[in-house]
């Protein structure tokens, strides 16, 4: 027989309450990864910065740091790891919990190691969840002041003249300022020697003493030189003029072969890969809210950098076209991968 029982018959009391039990703890389960992304942060986050403390890496980081921990509401606590490449802090960002408190601060100088170091305890393009972008700078080509070359017309005349015989002085192998020169000899199709030193001072004395004939080096080190008059700049390698060298040509200006000719460098923040979209978004729309303020590019531009903020996937696809790029160019150079 069919169990007719009258539905108006009142519910048990205590199965009632463990119905509505459920039911609540159901609907507090959905609602958890909103709650959890509502309350980021509510504890100080961590940037890590692969340079020691007090260079352009490590000020800019601070700059940002403060205007982030203002709208956070959080302190952001600068950990400086310098090692060669970056090795150190990428493997100790990596390895963090993907929750949104363990930034990196990436540069040009992350997509060179990903393509010079024969192996990295880490893989550059998809253990990090970039951020936003936050400064680029210039790199410019510079002789000593009684250089005998006036204009980088000179020096490619010369060059295509006297094959081989052009020495051109940068940083340590396998920095940006290294591969640029490389990259530029390439391009222009010259024959010439790539020298590099421990630094920019000694090529700075290399060039002024008449030891290398130009260099090549981020802008910010140099422009004491060249306000001093003991170096003079021949042309800058990004698309457009530097503000701070407005009568400077680009190299890009010599047409031809050079035409497309584009090297900047620049910094950004990362994550560990996985951390929630939310956590990305909500952090890249504060970076690019921190380096539009006026006091923040006015520090940036103290240094010789262009404060620029970017949307996460603007910063993954340079990262991604810089590490392709510099990956050709150590082939084609024929350098010896680390």
């Amino acid at each position: 027989m069919t169990d007719r029982r009258d539905l108006s018959t009142p519910v048990d009391p205590l199965r009632r309450h463990l119905v509505l039990g459920a039911g609540a703890l159901a609907a507090a389960a959905t609602a958890l990864p909103a709650w959890a992304q509502a309350a980021f942060p509510s504890r100080p986050l961590r940037l890590v910065v692969p340079n020691g403390p007090g260079g352009a890496a490590d000020l800019t980081a601070r700059a940002v740091g403060q205007k982030l921990a203002a709208a956070l509401g959080q302190p952001v606590v600068i950990d400086n790891r310098p090692s060669a490449g970056g090795v150190v802090a990428g493997e100790m960002v990596a390895r963090a919990a993907a929750d949104g408190y363990t930034m990196l601060l990436i540069s040009s100088g992350t997509a060179v190691s990903a393509a010079l170091f024969k192996k990295l305890p880490f893989d550059t393009l998809k253990d990090f969840a970039p951020v936003s972008q936050l400064a680029r700078f210039d790199l410019g080509i510079a002789v000593a002041q009684n250089s005998r070359f006036k204009s980088l017309a000179d020096v490619l005349a010369y060059a295509r003249s006297n094959p081989g015989k052009l020495n051109i002085g940068t940083p340590q192998i396998g920095t940006t300022q290294n591969l640029a020169a490389e990259l530029f000899k390439l391009t222009a199709g010259i024959q010439a020697q790539v020298v590099p030193f421990n630094g920019t001072p000694p090529v700075v004395s290399a060039v002024i003493g008449g030891e290398i004939d130009l260099l090549v080096d981020i802008l910010g080190p140099l422009m004491p030189h060249l306000q001093g008059k003991s170096l003079r700049a021949l042309a800058v390698l990004g698309r457009e003029r530097a503000p701070e060298l407005p009568d400077v040509p680009a190299v890009r200006e010599s047409g031809g072969a050079m035409a497309n000719f584009n090297v900047t460098s620049w910094n950004g923040l990362a994550l560990p890969a996985g951390t929630p979209p939310a956590i990305v978004e909500r952090l890249s729309r504060e970076v690019q809210a921190a380096v539009a303020q006026a006091d923040v590019k006015k520090q940036l531009q103290a240094l010789n950098l262009s404060a620029q903020g970017s949307t996460p996937a603007q910063l993954g696809e340079l990262l991604a076209s810089d590490t392709k790029r510099w990956a050709e160019v150590i082939a084609k150079a024929g350098l010896e991968k680390i």
